[in-house]
């Protein structure tokens, strides 16, 4: 069984085409999202009716809960005064923006989701298990890690909401025994020194019915797009020329 992941892409549609691009080429059986399609680009209509129109489940992102709801922007301590500005400038001008079928379906998108192939259960996140505000990096405490994996039941926990990748192993006490937790990146808006367009690949071996018989094969794979193609969009656009900028620094870096 071959699965990809997806996350955060952000109303970024170039990147999220380059990586369907992708997905077909390694003959995914399924795809999941991990949410936040909006904000940061804009083409958060065509991002989100790409997605309902290819069926992929898809978890409620943070993005994706304030704009279905229409919830209240408020400051966040790391940003600068320019990103918090341009956050409220991009929230807004996705709430003005996107249609009410596509708001009615963010509405309607679930907190996780749920997989069992054979005795492995994998959970599908966009945070963490409590919240899709938490975030979780790669150097997140062990015991913390473990301790959600063991309260939910789940073998391999895969988030996003960082736009940082990774692929974290975690013993237990049992012999043999391990937990994966992974984050997907971001297709949209990555926070990596490439920048590239970035999901996940799991290679499932279910064959049998237990722990021991099954694999799970992750793979980070990072997707060239046209990121031109995303910055003229933006800056053509009322989306913040902050994100348009961030683009380019990186592409200069």
């Amino acid at each position: 069984m071959k699965i990809a992941i997806i996350s955060d892409i952000h109303g970024n549609l170039p990147a999220l085409k380059a990586v369907f691009e992708d997905i077909r080429l390694f003959g995914a059986d399924r795809i999941y999202c991990l949410g936040d399609l909006t904000d940061g680009a804009p083409w958060n209509n065509e991002v989100t009716e790409l997605i309902r129109s290819k069926g992929i489940p898809t978890i409620m992102g943070n993005h994706d809960e304030r704009i279905a709801f229409d919830h209240p922007v408020f400051s966040l301590s790391k940003h600068s005064r320019e990103e918090q500005e341009a956050r409220l400038t991009t929230i807004n001008h996705t709430k003005s923006t996107i249609t009410s079928d596509n708001k009615a379906f963010l509405a309607g998108l679930p907190a996780s989701i749920r997989l069992t192939f054979g005795s492995v259960t994998i959970l599908l996140v966009h945070g963490s298990p409590g919240s899709n505000e938490e975030y979780i990096y790669d150097q997140h405490e062990e015991k913390t890690l473990m301790k959600m994996l063991n309260d939910q039941e789940a073998d391999v926990m895969v988030c996003g909401h960082t736009h940082l990748s990774f692929i974290r192993l975690l013993s237990t006490e049992e012999a043999g025994k391990s937990k994966l937790v992974i984050n997907a990146g971001s297709v949209g808006r990555s926070k990596e020194q490439d920048r590239k367009a970035c999901y996940l690949q799991l290679n499932i071996n279910n064959e049998g019915d237990n722990m021991e018989s099954a694999t799970v094969v992750p793979v980070i794979c990072k997707v060239d797009y046209p990121i031109a193609e995303t910055i003229e969009g933006i800056r053509n656009s009322t989306v913040p020329d902050f994100y348009a900028d961030f683009l380019e620094q990186e592409q200069r870096a």
